[in-house]
């Protein structure tokens, strides 16, 4: 056993730095820019009355709202040998096995935009091209490909202090599965919230400096950042600097 997992004394002050310095739930963002064919076609649906046309102002709304998200997770699957070894049981892994799924809590706006932005979404992987026909008894639609509604959408993890730390979960070929029913009532009101499940092939997950707003405007014009990108940064920064 290495001498440093026998017991030793502590200060205070040790368990100060090293137990009470944890992770706050409250803070991170969530971040959805649909491809550009669903942008598109949101702006072919807002000429028509149904939401709004999508921007990067209304990219950093759909952030904002994002009340609860789920930092994903995955499982090894392993191979079970047994009996190589006498009395032995040993598992090998062979596969990372990502969530099926991740869920994001949003709150409803009194225009419905979160709502409509993700029926929106939904409306066009499954290429429905105008309401006319929608309530027809044999109404059929032919879907998309999947190259024209996945996305990456991003959450970034990081601390009050916005000290130069945060988590990037990066989810590929992302885009909303499904609306979860939302219950309403006669009872005493309350804020509205939707929940949207969605798919993913997989995540990467890394950690990054926060970046200091020169950097920001380098990096806006060498182009090496999309407008999600920029919204984020620009949110974040904001919120530093008022926190100080």
């Amino acid at each position: 056993m290495p001498a440093s997992n026998y017991p030793t004394k502590k200060r205070l002050s040790d368990l100060k730095t090293n137990i009470l310095a944890t992770a706050q739930t409250s803070h991170f963002q969530a971040w959805f820019e649909p491809p550009e064919a669903v942008r598109g076609w949101m702006g072919h649906k807002a000429a028509a009355g149904v939401g709004k046309a999508y921007t990067p102002a209304k990219g950093e709304f759909y952030s904002l709202m994002c009340s609860d998200a789920t930092l994903p997770g995955s499982t090894l699957a392993t191979h079970e040998q047994v009996n190589d070894f006498t009395g032995v049981t040993e598992r090998h892994a062979y596969r990372r096995q990502y969530d099926e799924r991740s869920e994001f809590s949003f709150y409803v706006d009194n225009q419905y935009d979160i709502i409509t932005f993700f029926e929106n979404w939904m409306s066009f992987i499954v290429n429905e091209q105008s309401s006319q026909g929608l309530a027809d008894k044999n109404f059929h639609y032919r879907v998309n490909f999947p190259e024209e509604y996945q996305t990456e959408i991003y959450i970034n993890k990081f601390e009050k202090d916005y000290t130069n730390r945060m988590l990037t979960y990066r989810f590929i070929n992302a885009f909303p599965l499904g609306i979860n029913s939302t219950p309403v009532s006669y009872n005493a009101s309350d804020i509205l919230k939707v929940t949207v499940s969605f798919s993913y092939s997989r995540y990467i997950v890394s950690a990054q400096a926060l970046p200091t707003p020169q950097q920001v405007a380098d990096q806006l014009a060498a182009g090496t950042i999309t407008n999600a990108d920029t919204a984020a940064l620009n949110s974040l920064l904001s919120s530093s600097t008022n926190s100080n």
